[in-house]
């Protein structure tokens, strides 16, 4: 089944109380204990998708792609260097307050936080 995942910035040294304006929103199917389902994303891959907003940037569209042995954003089809692997996926619980750690464009890693699950 898929759901809509929010996921925020948490915590760090530039937003020490986390930033609700730095995240990004992911369609994905999850199973009932709240794991990403690989199996399911297998048969809608084509409706997986994600929305990055970062407060003073424009928005980004793109899908959420398996690589080789990891799960990724990617925004541009066919082009891997704009994509951000999302650290052991297929091992997190998306459910409020779990964390995701994220490594973005610039070749840092984020940690963000589910905020909402529907």
């Amino acid at each position: 089944m898929l759901h809509k995942i929010r996921l925020e910035l948490a915590r760090c040294s530039d937003f020490p109380e986390g930033s609700a304006a730095h995240g990004y929103e992911l369609v994905a199917p999850l199973a009932k204990d709240g794991r990403f389902d690989a199996r399911e994303w297998k048969t809608v891959h084509d409706q997986c998708t994600v929305r990055r907003f970062w407060d003073g940037e424009p928005e980004q569209r793109g899908m959420l792609i398996h690589r080789r042995n990891d799960w990724a954003f990617s925004y541009v089809p066919d082009q891997d260097s704009d994509d951000e692997p999302i650290f052991k996926l297929d091992r997190h619980v998306m459910k409020l307050g779990e964390y995701v750690s994220i490594t973005e464009h610039d070749g840092a890693q984020r940690t963000f936080r589910v905020a909402a699950v529907e």
